[in-house]
């Protein structure tokens, strides 16, 4: 249902200092939306925010500047709102100075984005049986929204994807996309758009069987399904002799439970994927079959769902999953020797290409491939590792680690990273004026057993761990600044509690949290800590930045997440709360 605007609803102040609150009121901001287009989202308003990372391509990057190296350290709340209950992870939008905000259990707020008033509330009926299909742990979170015409469109809960008005909060169309109780999935991340299409993925559980683990692509005007894909190749589809002699409808959990980057110009869109169910292969025919397309890139025809190309990151036996953000860049090529561990021999050397990069998996290797076809240009880790023995340069296949792959139930290895990941779903951002990337990134091992399906305690993959912090450190967080360009590490920002994600901006700043509730800003070029803030509880939302009226905001949600649980077993010492919030901040000589 969808509740309206309640005069009475009031904006927290704590902490304003001097700063004064303006006058502008929910109805004026309610009447200022205008339809966001194709053109908006590929191209958007520096003053605007319209989806996941702000720009399709997944840099997390803003061009605002009014906020920046000289005067950060001056930065004060002007605002601040409670979220509702659950895992919250949520990314705010902001369009024509309305905020819409995605809370934990298929709730979504409009705001007004200067002074936190509530313009609507819309909370989803959710059926009382979901907890009897799908995983506890993963049935609150909810990471983005994405806005397209005058309508806010998200998924569900409950396998659907829907639109509201952006205006009213109503709901305008409803689209149902897996069953919950016979193709169980859980859409923790919502969608895209993709020249006018809603393109989104998500986690599938065991029971749903292959045809749970898929693509979706709907009309974003309508909510009719154009397309799905699915992520396990059947009998007669290529990939299918890559699962031996898998039955078909026992393959399973390979899905793509993060958000999908889009590029305009080729029409592709990027996907990620994560490890099957159960983990260690000797499960599942053999460690030498590739389980296609687990833990791979698939680049999609936006218009079709079909793979134009893939690249496979790993055959994993250890829950490292490859789902997240795959960042579009056009760079140089002239990656340094002393700093990349693997390098293609097929390209010159400053050879210009448009590529995917990033750290696109929990074991924390950057990978760079050329946009159009795939073709592996380099790789190199940014964390202790040891699953990853080699990249063949010349094909990019990958070999992986054969003293830590399992062979049998109950045996035990020492990998790193841990299942958490040397990264996880906190994303890193990019600055096009550096062409450089920054990644939060943790230094983790675990000690891991394989397991009885029947009797071990985590049936879904048949492994069990002990998290450790990685040898050499006591410090669980890093931030490292990147070249797209030669791979060197440029600086690196280390401490004890593990890292959030992060938002770049054209101030010379790159903002980030932690899982102990300090939220700070970064110098772009030396990683030195400019200002930073305690919000009380671990900083798990995706922090953004916007203007209005001339004034720049920087805004970031506390709460807690299952990576924020589990970091913090390794830091028992540090003790947040873990109230879900939202906190907005401007220089107070702006307001």
């Amino acid at each position: 249902m969808s509740r309206p605007l309640s005069l009475s609803v009031l904006c927290c102040a704590i902490g304003l200092a001097s700063v004064s609150v303006p006058t502008a009121t929910a109805q004026s901001r309610e009447a200022a939306i205008t339809p966001v287009t194709d053109a908006d989202l590929q191209d958007p308003n520096p003053d605007e925010w319209l989806t996941w990372r702000r720009t399709l391509n997944s840099w997390g990057h803003s061009p605002l500047d009014q906020v920046n190296r000289d005067n950060v350290g001056t930065l004060r709340m002007v605002w601040t709102r409670g979220l509702t209950a659950g895992l919250q992870q949520g990314t705010p939008l902001v369009r024509d100075g309305v905020m819409f905000m995605p809370n934990p259990r298929d709730v979504v707020q409009a705001l007004d984005a200067v002074t936190g008033d509530l313009i609507w509330e819309h909370r989803r009926e959710r059926p009382d049986d979901l907890a009897d299909h799908l995983s506890r742990a993963q049935m609150d979170a909810n990471r983005n929204l994405t806005i397209y015409g005058d309508r806010i469109i998200d998924t569900s809960t409950d396998g659907h994807v829907f639109a509201l008005d952006a205006a009213t909060g109503e709901l305008v169309w409803d689209t149902e996309i897996l069953d919950h109780r016979t193709h169980p999935v859980t859409q923790t991340s919502g969608p895209i758009i993709a020249n006018g299409k809603v393109i989104s993925g998500r986690s599938c559980m065991p029971s749903g069987g292959p045809e749970a683990c898929i693509i979706a692509a709907h009309d974003a005007t309508t909510g009719e399904e154009l397309w799905r894909r699915r992520l396990i190749p059947g009998p007669g589809e290529p990939g299918n002799e890559t699962w031996g002699n898998v039955p078909f409808e026992r393959r399973g959990h390979v899905g793509s439970w993060m958000v999908p980057s889009y590029d305009a110009g080729l029409n592709l869109v990027l996907v990620g994927t994560s490890v099957t169910s159960p983990a260690p292969k000797f499960r599942l025919g053999g460690v030498e079959n590739k389980h296609l397309y687990h833990n791979s890139t698939l680049a999609l025809d936006a218009d079709t769902g079909d793979i134009v190309w893939y690249y496979q990151h790993l055959n994993d036996h250890w829950d490292l999953d490859h789902p997240f953000e795959r960042l579009i860049v056009d760079t140089a090529l002239n990656p340094d020797p002393s700093a990349v561990q693997w390098i293609s021999p097929n390209f010159q050397l400053g050879e210009r290409r448009r590529v995917m990069t990033g750290i696109p998996g929990k074991t924390g290797i950057i990978y760079t491939l050329d946009l159009a076809t795939g073709e592996f240009l380099w790789a190199t880790p940014t964390v202790i590792q040891n699953v990853v023995s080699d990249i063949d340069g010349a094909t990019g296949a990958v070999t992986e680690n054969s003293e830590v792959v399992f062979t049998g139930p109950g045996q035990q290895v020492l990998t790193c990273p841990h299942a958490s990941g040397g990264k996880d779903w906190e994303t890193g951002a990019y600055s096009p004026e550096r062409n450089v990337m920054f990644f939060p990134l943790r230094n983790t091992c675990s000690r891991m057993r394989a397991t009885d399906v029947e009797t071990g305690n985590n049936n879904l993959y048949a492994i069990d761990w002990r998290r450790e912090i990685a040898p050499g450190t006591d410090n669980v967080g890093t931030v490292r600044a990147i070249s797209v360009e030669t791979g060197e590490t440029l600086w690196m920002y280390e401490q004890r509690a593990a890292t959030m994600s992060l938002l770049a901006t054209a101030g010379d700043l790159v903002f980030g949290g932690d899982i102990n509730g300090r939220f700070r800003a970064l110098d772009q070029d030396t990683g030195e800590v400019l200002w930073e803030i305690n919000l009380g509880s671990g900083v798990t939302g995706f922090p953004v930045t916007y203007a209005v009226d001339g004034i720049q905001y920087v805004a970031v949600s506390t709460g807690t997440s299952i990576t924020t649980s589990a970091f913090g077993m390794l830091t028992p010492e540090l003790r947040p709360s873990t109230g879900n919030n939202l906190f907005i901040f401007a220089l107070p000589s702006k307001r």
